[in-house]
């Protein structure tokens, strides 16, 4: 996510980390070997993974953090807000009112990412700047096929920017991408950055898959961390305002990160155990396919899996990211393939539920998360991916278009999982990748405590 190698350029962690350069800034020079014979690293204790406990009281989301203090953070000052319908208080209000009717608060314009202020726009639909009908102020599009970067001109007339987005905990989903972008262009132009911060829903404790390599970041892939990534919106806005990093369009540059400001208004009563059915919060959509904390959970463990190769989410248009197919395999068959599989904390079951707009069945196999504790979210992508290469004539990633191999590795982030991808096709090692990625995210994850304002 950020670095010449990692997010954390500390001299005090480089000890730790040397292992980790090797594996994750370097991934593209050679695949982990089948059999490793002796560990990558001496072993260390895992971090604890306590089994979430109900809040004690509502958890107080930053806009009610923001309300609580009297809205002092923005009192007296011209702000833009960057924010979508999933941007809303405990109650369900949106920020935007929130903040409209607030004294002494002068909302002067909202901003908009992918799918619109009011997800008026199909994904990856860009749309220039036009009126909000609902509050009638303007919004600046942050998604018009040109920048996805806030331009000096749209920050213009701002001492602010507050950001109040809803992350679903996923590197490629980019609400992440659209607040690193916000952070770099208010640190270059002397504007405040004040982040509303809200749960990551999957939690804290989580961080899974591979870390993204330097070459490949994207506007679905701003951050090297891992595929799953554990922190909430206000902990990687402080990563990207302590880290430094390597030169980048995706990178904050090291002039404007020192001399910018960043505000984070923190939640009440959300630890790191918690996942989003703990919080007693109701969720928003955040986007068309994520109408509900089963598609969050759902996007990192099918996801990926469904970009090339056959595969597809979802059974019939129900369950996305919960159901699996494939275009060459029945049901039944595809169940015999993966049921072996070593998938820690997930069990299938075979499904047939109607289309919603025809009636008729369809027959899928429906991932249910039995042990969160245990689940690791971004595993049967891979293995997805290794299957295709089986029921599939040719190798799909072999065989893959520029443009798509380019999109998948912006995705996924290794180059060199991709290449053993392509030469051994059916025949890669899926564990010694898998136990790799693991350790990576293991010391990413101990090293961005650092970053964290919740336990």
């Amino acid at each position: 996510m950020a670095g010449a190698a990692h997010v954390f350029s500390v001299r005090k962690f480089l000890p730790l980390l040397a292992p980790l350069l090797a594996l994750a800034g370097c991934s593209a020079n050679k695949p982990p070997a089948a059999r490793p014979a002796a560990p990558l690293f001496t072993p260390q204790p895992s971090l604890a993974t306590p089994t979430p406990a109900p809040a004690p009281g509502p958890v107080l989301l930053g806009i009610d953090g923001l309300a609580a203090e009297g809205f002092a953070t923005v009192q007296g000052k011209r702000h833009g807000l960057l924010t979508h319908p999933a941007g809303v208080n405990r109650r369900g209000e949106r920020t935007s009112d929130v903040l409209r009717r607030a004294p002494g608060v002068k909302l002067v314009a909202l901003f908009a990412v992918e799918h619109g202020i009011n997800n008026e726009f199909p994904a990856g639909k860009n749309y220039t700047d036009y009126t909000d009908k609902r509050t009638g102020l303007p919004v600046r599009s942050l998604y018009d096929g040109k920048s996805r970067k806030p331009t000096k001109t749209q920050l213009k007339d701002l001492d602010a920017l507050v950001i109040d987005l809803q992350d679903i905990g996923t590197r490629s989903y980019t609400f992440i991408s659209a607040l690193k972008l916000a952070l770099i262009a208010c640190f270059e132009n002397g504007v405040e950055c004040i982040v509303l911060d809200r749960p990551n829903p999957l939690g804290g404790l989580k961080a899974d898959g591979p870390p993204m390599d330097a070459n490949q970041m994207s506007y679905v892939g701003a951050w090297r961390v891992p595929y799953v990534h554990g922190l909430t919106m206000g902990e990687l806005a402080r990563m990207a305002k302590e880290a430094p990093e390597a030169a980048g369009p995706y990178s904050v540059p090291e002039a404007a990160r020192t001399k910018g400001k960043l505000t984070v208004v923190p939640m009440r009563g959300w630890t790191r155990a918690m996942r989003w059915s703990e919080t007693g919060l109701t969720w928003v959509a955040t986007s068309p396919m994520v109408q509900d904390f089963e598609a969050v959970k759902g996007y990192p463990m099918t996801g990926l899996g469904c970009e090339l190769g056959g595969f597809s989410h979802g059974v019939s248009n129900q369950h996305a990211f919960r159901g699996v197919s494939h275009r060459a395999a029945r049901a039944d068959a595809l169940e015999k393939e993966l049921r072996p599989l070593p998938l820690a904390g997930v069990r299938l079951s075979r499904i047939s539920v109607p289309n919603a707009k025809t009636g008729q069945a369809g027959t899928g196999l429906y991932l249910e998360i039995a042990d969160y504790d245990a689940w690791r979210p971004t595993e049967l992508s891979f293995w997805m991916m290794k299957l295709a290469c089986k029921l599939e004539p040719k190798n799909p990633f072999a065989a893959a278009t520029t443009e798509k191999r380019s999109l998948f590795l912006h995705l996924m982030g290794s180059t060199a999982f991709y290449n053993d991808l392509v030469a051994k096709g059916r025949n890669i090692d899926i564990d010694a990748w898998l136990r790799t990625w693991r350790e990576q995210a293991r010391i990413y994850q101990e090293q961005s405590k650092r970053f964290w304002i919740y336990r």
